[in-house]
């Protein structure tokens, strides 16, 4: 289907049109001399690098953070994640923290609450 388009096109406008106009555009990327290229893809990568080892290292920390929370007895992936969501930021704080705090949690029940108590001791 393309090429009948391509072959409709071809025989408006006539052939040489068409061949003039893709060697025209040969020329011109012939004409870029390899040193710009370099350069200007030497500055997109070290821009991109830059915006892409920040996001990595916070998303690298948060996720450390939430598997340190599974590490205490109860709690699992979803509630760490949770946890964290909430505002603790440390093992110890899910730890010692009193019982509103931690109901506060969206996920976090009576039962789980119970068992922190019971590691804390």
């Amino acid at each position: 289907m393309f090429s009948k388009i391509l072959n409709k096109l071809k025989s408006i406008f006539g052939k040489k049109s068409i061949s003039k106009a893709s060697k025209s555009k040969k020329v011109l990327k012939s004409n870029k001399s390899p040193k710009s290229t370099k350069s200007a893809k030497s500055a997109k990568s070290s821009k991109s690098s830059k915006a892409i080892k920040t996001p990595k290292g916070k998303k690298q920390e948060v996720k450390l953070l939430i598997e340190s929370f599974t590490t205490i007895p109860g709690i699992g992936a979803k509630s760490a994640k949770a946890f964290y969501e909430a505002g603790f930021k440390s093992k110890d704080e899910i730890i010692s923290a009193n019982e509103e705090k931690l109901l506060a949690v969206p996920g976090v029940g009576i039962n789980l609450v119970k068992k922190l108590k019971e590691f804390n001791s």
